[in-house]
């Protein structure tokens, strides 16, 4: 269109050369009619130039702009300002809890966060009185709610492919704005009763920068405002509940916000831990109480298998705890691994009883049968020597030696036994309780094959019945 003048100009040029003057008298009125038509040809290209100059420093406002008048207001103001505070209703629908950890005691939810307002400044005529729907990139020329997330650490707004805003204006100026952000906030975590616990999480809602004077935040339909989808589950917890509620935050600079919460209620599963943890540990602690079961004489099957145990337990509460917060106070898992690796230090020390009260009685058996033969002694003393005790086979043959010599004294001597039934009444029975003690199995081990199993059990009763 702007060669239009230029051409026009061109053709009367030409014109007037070639038809209305021909002559050459009139050549001086054609220079001069040529140097006219050039200054115009020139102060055309200077008007389009000046023309388009202008085009390029104007913004013209775009259709919808101009249908909702956002030249003609401030927007940032909020809506109604001066007066009452202005209502934002909330709905959120759950799409996700991605992750929760008890070492950072946070948790990881993608949700969509819906505002609704009405702003009467956006309201625009419409015959078919339909909304009119907008992506981010209108959220820059209006005012819309700052509502962030309280004790969040990070939290980012989906951008693929776009970035995840929806804006939906309708012709009274009612508005709803959506996002779909992912947020991480703490959740302060109680594990007294780990792994038998249950934890109460809650994400908080505020706005920022307007208090209640100037902004009224509240659940748009109460509790039905928080919606889930039915496929949310997690490795370690089932989601027991869903709530809505709302409060207030004072804060001493700024005065009283709106704040509004989403609660909700994780309970652990329980299957994982009784396959990794309590399950071994019983295994470890019923391992320990077969050494009661193991001849006492063999001190290096006895040993190692205390030592394993004892080692075993101690792996086990070393991985517990570092998957785990340096808490100060005791967990339950703590409790039964503590008393676990109790019990299997316990089966330890009971053999180190044994071995001990073996050897003192075999000592004192020894002393009473009076004197031995020198190589006897001797044999005996490197029977000691070896394996920490004596043996049954070395006490026996000193048993047979002493009462040959014995009933030889006696046929010799020819005197009868003065001894009273009182006293060989005594002799029979510290004879019985000597060979209880010291054959066949210790009587210590006896007692411990009955004693560590049912307390055991006791404990476990205790245990799972105060926790579970």
């Amino acid at each position: 269109m702007n060669l239009v003048p230029q051409l026009v100009s061109f053709a009367y040029i030409w014109f007037i050369w070639f038809i209305l003057m021909p002559n050459a008298s009139a050549s001086s009125d054609i220079k001069k009619t040529q140097e006219w038509c050039v200054s115009s040809v020139k102060q055309t290209r200077k008007q389009e130039t000046r023309m388009r100059k202008d085009d390029i420093t104007k913004v013209w406002p775009l259709k919808h702009e101009q249908l909702l008048h956002i030249e003609d207001h401030d927007f940032a103001m909020r809506p109604g300002f001066g007066g009452s505070p202005v209502p934002v209703a909330i709905d959120v629908q759950v799409e996700s809890i991605d992750s929760i950890s008890e070492v950072n005691m946070d948790f990881t939810m993608t949700f969509y966060l819906r505002h609704y307002w009405k702003d009467e400044r956006l309201s625009f005529p419409s015959t078919t009185n339909k909304s009119m729907t907008f992506d981010h990139r209108l959220i820059q020329k209006i005012w819309v709610p700052d509502i962030f997330f309280v004790h969040s650490k990070r939290s980012f707004i989906h951008d693929t492919t776009m970035e995840n805003i929806m804006l939906r204006v309708y012709p009274d100026g009612n508005i709803l704005f959506s996002l779909r952000i992912t947020v991480s906030a703490m959740c302060f975590m109680d594990f007294s009763r780990f792994p038998l616990d249950t934890q109460n999480c809650s994400l908080e809602l505020e706005s920022y920068a307007y208090n209640e004077e100037d902004l009224m935040l509240y659940w748009k339909q109460g509790n039905k405002s928080l919606n889930t989808e039915e496929h949310i589950s997690l490795s370690q917890f089932f989601v027991e509940e869903f709530s809505a509620s709302s409060g207030f935050a004072f804060y001493s600079s700024t005065g009283w916000y709106n704040r509004l919460f989403i609660n909700f209620v994780l309970r652990r599963h329980i299957f994982f831990f009784v396959l990794q943890t309590y399950f071994p540990a019983m295994l470890m602690v019923m391992l320990s109480w077969v050494s009661f079961w193991i001849d006492r004489r063999a001190v290096p099957a006895r040993v190692s298998l205390g030592i394993t145990t004892v080692l075993t337990m101690s792996t086990i509460t070393t991985s517990v705890s570092a998957s785990m917060p340096q808490v100060s106070y005791v967990k339950a898992v703590d409790v039964y691994l503590w008393v676990s690796s109790t019990f299997v230090f316990l089966s330890v020390i009971e053999y180190a009883a044994v071995n001990y009260l073996t050897t003192v009685e075999e000592r004192k058996r020894f002393k009473k049968r009076g004197k031995i033969s020198g190589m006897y002694n001797m044999n005996a003393v490197q029977a000691m020597a070896f394996d920490g005790c004596y043996h049954d086979a070395d006490i026996d043959q000193a048993s047979l030696s002493l009462h040959s010599e014995d009933s030889i004294k006696g046929k010799s001597t020819g005197s009868p036994s003065t001894d009273s039934p009182q006293i060989k009444r005594r002799k029979s029975l510290g004879g019985h309780v000597g060979r209880i003690i010291l054959e066949n199995n210790h009587v210590i081990d006896t007692y411990s094959r009955i004693l560590f199993p049912i307390m055991y059990i006791i404990f476990n009763l205790l245990y799972w019945g105060v926790y579970v």
